[in-house]
């Protein structure tokens, strides 16, 4: 009987240790999060400004598809862009990701339209290039994909009092 109460006291331990741990990963999660995308809005906006700037003296009338194309994602990603880097502020702020669907989308959106656009911008300037950054994109998906399980499976081993419980 004793052992029970043993074993018992053993797993409330280590529910309440998985309980800690996992409230201070869900916040971290959520201040990584926001700085990543905060990097991928800034980068995709700094990508759109140096890529449609050459056609700002241009006829719109001599853009070729791909420019035309490159040039409409981006007016539009990057007002996107920039509402979503000023909510990500507040989001910091408030220590807390928004819930909100039209967020999400808005999000998706924009990411979207920026990678359309420097994939166009990338294929107004050589063909070739723009089939260089369709297959990198791919690739780098895949190197990061494949580096986050790894990084989030190494970090769930190393969860604190993971010890056995006792015979």
């Amino acid at each position: 009987m004793d052992e029970n109460i043993a074993n018992e006291a053993w797993w409330r331990r280590q529910a309440a240790a998985q309980v800690d741990w996992w409230k201070k990963r869900s916040a971290g999660h959520q201040e990584e999060t926001l700085r990543q995308n905060n990097l991928m809005y800034g980068g995709l906006i700094a990508i759109g400004i140096v890529f449609v700037q050459p056609f700002l003296t241009e006829e719109a009338a001599s853009l070729d598809l791909s420019a035309k194309i490159c040039v409409i994602a981006f007016s539009l990603a990057i007002p996107l862009l920039s509402a979503l880097v000023v909510l990500n502020r507040h989001e910091t702020y408030r220590r807390r990701m928004t819930s909100s669907v039209v967020v999400l989308v808005a999000q998706q959106a924009a990411l979207g339209l920026g990678y359309v656009g420097v994939v166009a911008g990338f294929w107004h300037i050589m063909t070739i290039a723009g089939i260089a950054i369709l297959v990198g994109t791919i690739l780098g998906v895949a190197v990061h994909s494949a580096g986050y399980v790894r990084v989030e499976k190494d970090d769930a081993q190393a969860t604190p009092g993971a010890e056995q419980p006792p015979l």
